[in-house]
C-alpha cells in the first residue's frame, strides 16, 4: 500500500511584542495562505485522515485555517523545533496504522529536512511559509524512516500564493 505524507510549514506568523516564539500567532497573510493551502490540497485530492501538529500557536492556527478535518489529530511538542528524527518519531508514535494520508504541520528547517531525509533526491529549494511537500511512502507509519528499504518519493512542493 502506498501512503501519502504531507509536510507543511506553518503560515506566516506575526511578531507581537512580549509574545514568546512558541505563542506567536499567524499574521493576516499567514491566515490567507494557510486557507489557500487547504483549498489546494482538497482540489488535488489530498485528504488527510491523520494529522501530527506542533504545539506552537501558529501551527495550530495553520491547521485550523486549512480546514483539514482528520479523524486523528495529535499535537506533539517534539515537532516544535524538531529535526527529522523527532518528526519521524512523532509520526511513528501518533499515526494510526490504517491512515492513508498524513499531514504534519511544523516548522523550518524540520519540514524540508524531513522531506530530504525520506527522499535524498528531492529537489527542494526554498520552503516558504504555508508551503507543503507531498511524498509517496511505502513504509508503514510505525516504521517510517527506519530503513533504507522503506522508500519515499518526493512528488512536489506546493507554494500557495
Amino acid at each position: 500500500m502506498t501512503r501519502t505524507l504531507v509536510l507543511m510549514r506553518h503560515g506566516k506568523s506575526g511578531y507581537p511584542d512580549g509574545v514568546s516564539d512558541h505563542d506567536r500567532p499567524l499574521a493576516d497573510r499567514g491566515r490567507r495562505e494557510a486557507a489557500l493551502a487547504g483549498e489546494w490540497m482538497r482540489r488535488d485530492g489530498v485528504v488527510a485522515d491523520a494529522v501530527v501538529c506542533s504545539t506552537a500557536t501558529r501551527t495550530r492556527q495553520t491547521l485550523e485555517r486549512t480546514g483539514v478535518d482528520a479523524a486523528s489529530v495529535a499535537f506533539v511538542e517534539d515537532v516544535y523545533g524538531g529535526m527529522p528524527e523527532q518528526i519521524l518519531e512523532a509520526v511513528r508514535l501518533h499515526v494510526p496504522e490504517d491512515a492513508s494520508t498524513v499531514l504534519v504541520v511544523g516548522h523550518e528547517p524540520g519540514m524540508p529536512m524531513t522531506a530530504r531525509t525520506l527522499d535524498p533526491d528531492a529537489e527542494i529549494g526554498h520552503f516558504p511559509t504555508s508551503a507543503y511537500a507531498v511524498l509517496s511512502v511505502t513504509a508503514t507509519w510505525d516504521r517510517l524512516g527506519w530503513s533504507a528499504d522503506d522508500t519515499a518519493t518526493f512528488r512536489g512542493l506546493f507554494i500557495p500564493r
